[in-house]
């Protein structure tokens, strides 16, 4: 997806005027407007998981446990910093609770994966002493 994709809520669709929206004078402005006018699929959210097992990778189905897609994979791959292989993946919106679980087909085998919340290691900036 883009960030434009009027499917996950236009999100970047601010950064381009009305103006140069109705104008179409601004680069990729055929295939940007045209994400944008295209109907959303209803109530979708992008999610951390935990995959068991097998790393996912993008385009790789998101299943709920009775084995209907819900959802699909947009990036994963193993953690050096949690050891675990994690991924991000846009699902419908009842699935969006932490510790919901569900699958990932990988490679026609299904893995059961764990909906974490996100960033998956959480930063550790150095703060100074107040004084």
């Amino acid at each position: 997806s883009s960030g434009i994709n009027a499917e996950y809520g236009g999100a970047l669709m601010w950064t381009i005027g009305k103006r140069r929206r109705a104008a179409r004078d601004f680069p990729g402005a055929n295939i940007i407007m045209d994400q944008f006018a295209a109907k959303p699929k209803q109530g979708r959210r992008r999610v951390g998981l935990i995959v068991e097992k097998a790393p996912a990778r993008p385009h790789y189905p998101v299943l709920n446990t009775e084995g209907k897609v819900i959802g699909e994979i947009t990036s994963g791959s193993p953690s050096p910093c949690t050891g675990k292989n994690i991924a991000m993946a846009y699902v419908d919106n009842e699935y969006t609770k932490n510790g919901t679980q569900v699958q990932v087909q990988v490679r026609k085998k299904k893995y059961v994966a764990s909906k974490v919340a996100m960033p998956f290691v959480p930063t550790q900036y150095y703060n100074p002493p107040k004084n």
